[in-house]
């Protein structure tokens, strides 16, 4: 898996992470570990678009 599609599914489990935090059944100590569990797909994916960026630089200033 390249880091483009790891950036993609990141994007995407934080996605079902915030429709899992939507449903009104939801446990307080459920809501919790689906919070942290987005917040931690989401720190990934910036760090992947945070590389993304620092190597477009390398690049244009090549």
């Amino acid at each position: 898996m390249n880091k483009t599609q790891d950036f993609e599914t990141k994007l995407e489990n934080a996605k079902k992470t915030l429709e899992n935090l939507m449903n009104p059944e939801i446990t307080l100590e459920n809501s919790v570990k689906e919070y942290e569990k987005g917040m931690g797909e989401l720190a990934q994916a910036q760090k992947i678009l945070e590389d993304a960026v620092i190597k477009i630089k390398e690049i244009k200033s090549s």
